[in-house]
């Protein structure tokens, strides 16, 4: 989980109002696509249509995230190498490969700063991704503040669904079913080693706590 969502309650350029739903003056247009924290271009982009934006951004622990990434492509590429050899470029030495994509998202301090270079702080909220599991209420709370709206989203919008093991949304008026995470989300991860793990957790550390004094907010995942 690395999501990355764009308020949009500004005015929008021509060319990029075509891509956007229309929007009254007391609405907010959001769009999400999980790849924009971690590109490059993107905070440029955005801050030409839109200096103004407020960016929402979901985080995990970044060892979570990059066995989940795995599970996820190893879903649906069965041949690929081990974890642990994608992982490191010397295990025995503990040299982790920050090249190999799951590693790199998950050094977020590093895609921040680049973001920071166009946008304030004060323009983004961090959103744990731990805590949207455990207290899915307390987190869309903390959003809806964030984005200036009265929290019509609380606790009686949720139940725990025990089969994936997260919270979903409870049956709409407009709908006969409850809204759930996908087919892709609440799969079993893939086991590995504690040692393996441990070495993941040192090689974040640094990246961990200089983002947790960027963002003022420990989100604990040591």
């Amino acid at each position: 989980m690395n999501d990355f969502y764009l308020s949009l309650s500004t005015v929008i350029p021509p060319a990029e109002k075509g891509l956007m739903p229309r929007t009254l003056d007391s609405q907010i247009t959001l769009e999400k696509t999980p790849s924009y924290f971690v590109t490059r271009e993107a905070p440029r982009r955005i801050c030409s249509m839109s200096h103004e934006t407020k960016l929402i951004v979901v985080v995990r622990n970044p060892v979570t995230r990059a066995i989940s990434d795995y599970t996820q492509t190893l879903s649906k590429k069965p041949d690929i190498p081990t974890f642990e050899e994608l992982a490191f470029k010397n295990k025995s030495e503990g040299l982790v490969d920050s090249s190999w994509n799951a590693i790199r998202i998950g050094m977020y301090i590093l895609h921040l700063e680049n973001w920071l270079q166009y946008f304030r702080l004060s323009q983004m909220h961090f959103v744990s991704g731990e805590r949207l599991i455990t207290d899915p209420a307390g987190e869309m709370g903390r959003v809806q503040d964030f984005l200036g709206l009265k929290r019509i989203i609380t606790d009686k919008h949720f139940y725990f669904n025990r089969t994936k093991g997260f919270p979903c949304l409870k049956k709409p008026e407009s709908s006969s079913q409850p809204r759930c995470l996908g087919k892709s989300k609440g799969r079993t991860h893939v086991q590995i080693e504690r040692e393996v793990i441990e070495q993941l957790q040192e090689f974040y550390r640094p990246f961990n706590i200089k983002f947790f004094e960027t963002v003022g907010q420990d989100f604990k995942w040591d």
